[in-house]
């Protein structure tokens, strides 16, 4: 995800994001107004939420329109009020992150990474940090965008995550892709071992739960 909004740039290859593509080699260097193209098009869901503890809420939804994208305040804060009401945190607009809780800091995050209208939210272990009643908060919230039609990108280790909001998956592991498929293949009927192994942590867990 940091190669997609090119906060670490790749050695080789293409990223490809709508009509902006880019390539690189070794040695190739890029204008910053390059990388801006692409990562004005990406959203960043950090694993520890990343809120600026100084601003409130909505401040926080509001800081990268008015800052970077030079929204006049009153209609960021019309936008930032209407993803608070999605992700639903409109009745914590006013509130500092440090009253608030993971789950809720999290879904604010959320809020924040959708207000510039990105072509693809990357979200970085979304539900890690949080124990599984506050997960619970976000995961609905992604289902939620996934069955609006958001494009996301997501790392997690959270199968359950997974399985319900993926299409797609590829499993990797030590930075090699082990597996790729449908979320549906490779849930159910996964080819390689490695996966199978993995998979089957995802079936002892809701054992666990019952």
């Amino acid at each position: 995800m940091r190669c997609i909004n090119l906060l670490e740039i790749p050695r080789s290859g293409t990223i490809r994001l709508g009509e902006e593509e880019l390539s690189f080699a070794p040695g190739k260097r890029l204008g910053w107004p390059a990388i801006q193209k692409i990562r004005r098009q990406t959203g960043m869901v950090f694993q520890n939420f990343q809120l600026f503890p100084h601003q409130t809420a909505i401040e926080n939804v509001m800081e990268g329109l008015v800052t970077v994208l030079k929204w006049p305040k009153e209609k960021a804060r019309e936008r930032a009020m209407e993803l608070l009401t999605k992700v639903g945190m409109a009745h914590k607009t006013n509130a500092w992150p440090s009253t608030l809780s993971g789950g809720q800091q999290q879904r604010v995050a959320i809020a924040r990474a959708l207000a510039p209208s990105p072509r693809v939210l990357l979200c970085d272990e979304p539900t890690s940090a949080l124990d599984p009643e506050l997960s619970a908060e976000v995961v609905d919230v992604l289902g939620q965008l996934a069955r609006e039609g958001t494009t996301m990108v997501m790392a997690t280790h959270d199968l359950r995550l997974a399985s319900n909001i993926a299409n797609d998956v590829v499993f990797l592991e030590a930075g090699t892709v082990v597996e790729t498929g449908s979320a549906k293949a490779i849930f159910s009927a996964p080819e390689r071992e490695r996966t199978k192994r993995f998979i089957s942590t995802i079936n002892a867990a809701h054992t666990y739960d019952i």
